[in-house]
């Protein structure tokens, strides 16, 4: 059969596949410390739930408008204008099926072919893979981890053309867990404003921030980018609801609207009853949140120092999201169970058979010297993961 040219251009989310592997060792009866799934390890709260059984009992199991029911986008548009003063109208806002299918949306609608896009790196594994499929062509910018995984203004400014069509930033970052200060951000803006470029401003992280840290996006930092910028969220970090699936975009009329249209051609509406879940999710107590995040700032702390403990590793200390991104380097070379670690590719696959611990390699998230580990787990499978690690590292040679 022949395929379309379209994909060949892309791979399969490795995120996904090796979750999936984890999952069927896991069933097999194999102790497994999962560190790759990017997903809170954290119940859906129970009013959520109810929430969604109460729509159910109602009936609420018809088609609804492609954009989402109305009473959802009023809340989302409310939160942005009570949390970070910013007015969208009803109409600004489109739920999806996740903030994954938002941004897939918006690409298709606002991309043409050999437009392109900035992408600092490391960066989401999707990103530059929905770029492709949309005709785009991902330009990516590596950041250094000296300066925090951070694109600095200079590198902004060097990597804009007049082939430009979009800039992509994604604070706190998966898999890094950078963030942006709203001085990052005007220092960014302040070189945005000179060219017309469209910004895509991935939240998703936005509630999971550690030591203080405000979140703030290239909006709040800059009011003035308003008209060009479109905003991605959902629920499902911040509630744990990954498996409910609904996420958001908001922005201007014109490219909500075009996104809208892409949508309804291919998903129609979301769940509606998961977006009965997600109303109450984000108009209700929050609570929750900030137990979770009170969780994972403890399993941060301890899995930064385990794994900055074990010789051959460094990792940065993430100010966001829940994953740490340790550098590799020294141990690229070496030996392991007779064969030459050449890649973070080859270090994942040593420590899922030798350690029975599942992680992410960097190739795919644009890195070849770094690992992405979760932590969106029990502390004690923190630990106990760290020490597989440390005690398989220690047999490289």
């Amino acid at each position: 059969m022949k395929l379309s040219d379209r994909t060949k251009l892309i791979k399969p989310a490795v995120t996904l596949a090796i979750a999936a592997k984890a999952q069927k060792l896991s069933a097999q009866g194999v102790d497994l410390i999962n560190f790759s799934a990017g997903e809170p390890d954290f119940d859906t709260p129970e009013r959520i739930k109810q929430a969604a059984i109460g729509a159910l009992k109602k009936g609420m199991t018809k088609y609804t408008e492609v954009r989402g029911i109305e009473p959802l986008r009023e809340a989302i548009a409310e939160k942005y204008r009570r949390e970070f003063g910013l007015n969208y109208d009803k109409d600004e806002v489109l739920v999806s099926c996740g903030a994954k299918h938002a941004l897939y949306n918006v690409f298709q609608a606002l991309l043409d072919n050999a437009d392109e896009v900035i992408i600092p790196s490391p960066y989401w594994v999707s990103y530059s893979d929905m770029v492709l499929l949309a005709g785009g062509v991902p330009k990516i910018v590596a950041t250094r981890e000296e300066n925090g995984f951070r694109i600095t203004s200079d590198q902004l400014k060097d990597a804009l053309t007049p082939r430009t069509r979009a800039f992509v930033l994604n604070s706190p970052c998966n898999p890094t867990g950078a963030a942006y200060s709203k001085g990052d951000l005007e220092a960014l803006a302040s070189i945005l404003e000179g060219h017309n470029c469209l910004i895509i401003s991935d939240d998703i992280y936005e509630k999971i921030v550690y030591d203080g840290f405000r979140f703030e996006n290239l909006v709040t930092a800059n009011p003035s980018l308003r008209d060009r910028t479109v905003i991605f969220n959902g629920v499902s970090k911040t509630y744990a609801m990954t498996g409910w699936r609904i996420g958001y975009a908001l922005g201007p009329a014109p490219a909500i609207s075009a996104a809208a249209k892409i949508q309804s051609q291919s998903t129609s509406n979301p769940t509606s009853i998961a977006q009965a879940a997600a109303l109450e999710a984000i108009r209700g107590s929050q609570d929750e949140v900030e137990t979770m995040v009170a969780q994972f700032r403890r399993r941060r702390d301890v899995i930064v120092k385990r794994l900055n403990s074990i010789p051959g590793l460094t990792c940065f200390n993430p100010q966001g999201a829940f994953y740490v991104f340790p550098n590799i380097r020294p141990l690229l070379g070496k030996k392991a169970n007779g064969k030459k670690l050449e890649s973070a590719c080859d270090l994942a696959d040593y420590l899922l058979e030798e350690a029975r611990v599942a992680g992410v390699p960097g190739e795919d998230f644009g890195s070849k010297e770094n690992i992405r580990f979760t932590y969106a787990a029990s502390l004690e499978d923190v630990e106990r993961g760290c020490e597989r690690i440390k005690k398989a590292i220690e047999k490289i040679g």
